[in-house]
């Protein structure tokens, strides 16, 4: 797949690009057959909400998991990707994001390239984030806000916090004992923005929230500036998201990695598969092909 001149326009100026249903109905649940699974594995890599029960996210699916593995090297993705870039990638991060309904919690407004920059040694910018919608999204489950256009201020350094941002998560139950990398995943991020840098953001470019059914796509920025609501809805608002890295961007050994499934460390450059790299698997999960 090639996203025209005008789609890359788009992501350069605005920061992002939303292409409503670029998978199919029967892709989406060869893809979410797989979510009861992903979700029950007891590993490091699952991530609980503050309350301890609810799943917020499992990481390195891309290792692990067959169909999400082949979703990694889908060319929907990878060739959108290498056009972004203008090179060669590979996988630096993979994790579904569960947003449950009436518990899925915030995260607060961010960039994602701060972490990766301070907690990984990144050198430069060179990735670009891709959200796929497993679930329809819509203002009520907890949509993804971005503000469109603030990628273009780079990477705004805040003062990293130990209480973890604006919700004080980090101080939870559910936390306690746990490495010092929890605090980049919880609803407390680390390098949460402050109110009078998203007040001002705001005021110079408003807020969106991309709404689409399943099988949509998000392309954005990793300076590009977002965050989501709790999710107070019956519905659910699963994502699975994709960070693809410039083969020229791949991180420095450092003396305190973070573990692999949050930092992939294999930066072979992604072959693509086949246009149907997902509904090959179709009959093997239960899933009839004739539902699209």
């Amino acid at each position: 797949m090639c996203l025209t001149k005008d789609e890359l326009d788009v992501y350069k100026e605005q920061g992002y690009l939303f292409l409503p249903g670029l998978f199919s109905k029967t892709e989406v649940e060869i893809m979410k057959v797989e979510l009861p699974g992903v979700f029950a594995e007891e590993s490091p890599r699952r991530v609980v909400e503050k309350d301890g029960g609810l799943v917020r996210s499992v990481y390195g699916l891309h290792r692990t998991n067959h169909i999400f593995d082949r979703l990694s090297r889908h060319p929907r993705l990878v060739e959108s990707a290498m056009q972004v870039l203008g090179t060669k990638v590979y996988v630096y991060q993979f994790k579904v994001n569960a947003k449950s309904a009436f518990g899925g919690d915030v995260w607060d407004w961010h960039q994602d390239y701060i972490f990766w920059r301070q907690e990984d040694s990144m050198p430069a910018p060179r990735v670009v984030n891709v959200a796929v919608l497993l679930d329809e999204m819509t203002e009520f489950n907890g949509p993804i806000f971005l503000i469109p256009g603030s990628h273009l201020e780079g990477t705004i350094d805040m003062v990293p916090s130990d209480s973890g941002g604006n919700n004080g998560a980090s101080s939870s139950d559910a936390y306690a004992g746990m490495p010092a990398w929890i605090s980049n995943l919880t609803a407390a991020l680390k390098y949460a923005l402050s109110r009078e840098v998203i007040e001002r953001l705001v005021r110079e470019n408003g807020i969106v929230a991309p709404k689409g059914p399943a099988g949509s796509v998000l392309f954005f920025d990793a300076n590009l500036v977002h965050a989501s609501p709790n999710n107070l809805s019956p519905f659910d608002r699963a994502v699975a998201f994709l960070t693809y890295n410039s083969v020229e961007n791949v991180p420095p050994p450092i003396e305190k990695p973070r573990p692999d499934f949050l930092v992939d460390r294999l930066t072979t450059p992604i072959v693509p598969l086949g246009d149907d790299a997902l509904l090959t698997c179709a009959q093997s999960r239960g899933v009839s092909t004739t539902t699209r």
